[in-house]
């Protein structure tokens, strides 16, 4: 039987167009699994949409250091490239792992503004000491188990000191010039301090409890403490004061601090939709150790000039990352913080309607649009319009 003979130039040309087709005109970014991503993880226009905006806005974040350096860094919640959450305070000290610098974000818009919200994960909460706060923590939990029926909010346990995991963050609200996000302003800034939310305002407002905040080039600058890695706005002095420092600010590409000469690091978005979302969604798991049923959630969406309800089934979803160090199960994704003097507040508000949260919080005017123009990501599925 005869061979069939393909000449070298005609096998090497095929062979270049199969890659080409199926790699990115980068050729630089290829990797192994480049070919299988281009095909399977398509980001879609409202995804593109949503990162245009939160890249837009994309905080400052001076994040000061204390006694242990990569327990401070901002990073991803697979920095180990597992999604368990019971190893990562272990992980932490392993250098194996590179903590690149990631932040989680979510964003949506109204006619009128844009809502981002940012979320900063640390592998570690360590305030009151690696080894005395997480002893400390751990009676705390058991007398808080042993007097639970003497405590029905449950704010005894979430007292405790040190504890795996650990993540914080804030909303972001920029008023709308045109389409074009970038010729918003930000105006309205809230950040989360250990179960604290505080509210920051551009200028005057009318509401009494807020502060201001500083921008460079309309993003927020915010100051990350060590240790327990609440968030405020950054003043400078009195914080930063006799305090070691790296300055995070977004960029294409991960940055590790470990790895720059410099107090500055770049740090990449990563989308809530498909990371700690996602799993959420599969209830308890390596990741989540505790559940949340938000029943029936209802929202505003607009479509030209018509305004309906969208209402969306949100049965038990993942609400605290699996933590044994310390307190147990103590850190939480944005759909379960709260503000603990606000605690008769419907749980997950504050991230699932951003717009009504602040409309209410800073008693803005009725043109504040609260109908946001597309499904969020979260109301994806199981929704109904009325």
């Amino acid at each position: 039987m005869n061979k069939m003979k393909i000449p070298l130039k005609l096998l090497i040309s095929l062979l270049a167009t199969l890659l080409f087709s199926c790699f990115p005109s980068d050729f630089a970014t290829w990797s192994s699994a480049a070919c299988v991503s281009a095909q399977t993880k398509k980001v879609s226009p409202s995804g593109n949409r949503e990162r245009e905006i939160a890249t837009r806005f994309a905080p400052v974040f001076y994040q000061a250091l204390g006694d242990n350096k990569r327990a401070d860094y901002i990073t991803k919640f697979d920095f180990d490239d597992d999604w368990r959450g019971d190893n990562n305070w272990a992980h932490c000290d392993d250098r194996r792992f590179q903590t690149k610098a990631y932040v989680y974000y979510s964003a949506v818009e109204t006619a009128t503004h844009y809502f981002i919200h940012y979320a900063v994960f640390h592998a570690r909460d360590y305030k009151g000491g690696e080894r005395k706060g997480t002893i400390i923590s751990e009676l705390i939990r058991e007398g808080a188990k042993r007097a639970g029926k003497y405590d029905p909010t449950g704010i005894a346990e979430e007292s405790a000191l040190a504890h795996e995991n650990d993540m914080e963050g804030c909303l972001v609200v920029a008023v709308k010039n045109g389409n074009d996000p970038g010729r918003g302003r930000v105006i309205f800034v809230e950040t989360l301090r250990h179960n604290t939310l505080s509210k920051y305002a551009a200028g005057e407002t009318s509401e009494k409890d807020s502060r201001t905040f500083r921008t460079a080039e309309e993003r927020p600058l915010l100051y990350v403490e060590p240790k327990g890695h609440g968030i405020e706005a950054f003043t400078g002095d009195k914080q930063t004061a006799n305090k070691e420092l790296i300055i995070y600010k977004v960029a294409s590409q991960a940055g590790d601090p470990e790895k720059v000469a410099t107090e500055s690091v770049g740090y990449e978005l990563a989308p809530l939709e498909t990371t700690l979302w996602a799993r959420a969604r599969d209830g308890v798991n390596a990741t989540y150790g505790e559940t949340h049923d938000y029943g029936e959630i209802t929202i505003k969406l607009q479509s030209g000039d018509k305004v309906s309800e969208l209402k969306t089934q949100l049965r038990q979803i993942g609400i605290a990352f699996v933590g044994k160090v310390g307190g147990l199960n103590m850190a939480r994704p944005p759909w379960g913080w709260f503000d603990r003097s606000n605690r008769e507040e419907t749980l997950g508000l504050w991230f699932f309607d951003p717009a009504a949260t602040i409309k209410r919080d800073f008693r803005l005017e009725e043109r504040f649009s609260t109908a946001y123009l597309h499904t969020p990501f979260w109301a994806a599925k199981n929704s109904s319009h009325h």
